[in-house]
């Protein structure tokens, strides 16, 4: 997978470098085979499962800052598991970004239901619904709903430095279609990207 991201991102021709940010050996070695920078291991307190992306991308830009004497711009976070991203989301996603003159833009979808009618479990196994006078509200008649795509984030320097917050008003959104959009953290969304990936291909094979 992490090949695939690379792949977009030299195809894209927005990168002077592509960096992969990783404390794994097998992951530095896939990398550099797929022609990206692994030029340091990333610390072991940004290793962990708890670690957010504004940190580990920070650490990134400085020490490529402090260590080659280059002054950074702009940063993409793209992340290895991102199967279905484009090169062409990703010059979008820049030019957006120096268009708007904002600190983030970055890829969203929107949900395919309603999120006003969205209903929780209970503890004792009944449902409820998070906002209960949206019961008799027709879905054609609720605002629409967006959700980070998961794929990538471009941002100036300046903002992933200062770690401002990426969801905010100084932000502006990549808008994705739902079927190119999977987020991948449990075996049950490894198998649906992988129906998702073939349909996907042979749809672009026609």
């Amino acid at each position: 997978m992490i090949a695939w991201s690379i792949e977009a991102a030299l195809k894209s021709g927005c990168f002077d470098k592509v960096v992969v940010s990783t404390d794994d050996t097998e992951i530095s070695e896939v990398a550099r085979e797929y022609g990206a920078n692994v030029p340091f291991v990333r610390p072991a307190e940004l290793s962990d499962d708890y670690t957010g992306t504004i940190p580990v991308v920070r650490h990134a830009i400085e020490w490529l800052e402090s260590h080659t004497g280059i002054s950074i711009q702009n940063v993409c976070c793209l992340y290895a598991t991102a199967p279905f991203v484009l090169p062409e989301d990703l010059r979008n996603g820049l030019s957006l970004l120096a268009e708007q003159g904002c600190d983030y833009a970055f890829s969203v979808t929107s949900y395919s239901y309603p999120i006003q009618r969205a209903l929780r479990l209970t503890p004792g196994g009944r449902v409820d619904m998070f906002i209960p006078e949206n019961f008799n509200a027709r879905s054609q008649d609720l605002e629409e709903a967006y959700h980070d795509a998961g794929q990538f984030y471009w941002g100036r320097a300046e903002a992933w430095k200062k770690g401002r917050i990426i969801f905010s008003p100084d932000s502006v959104p990549i808008h994705l279609p739902r079927h190119r959009v999977q987020d991948i953290d449990t075996p049950e969304d490894w198998e649906r990207a992988q129906w998702m990936f073939q349909a996907w291909q042979a749809q672009s094979a026609q």
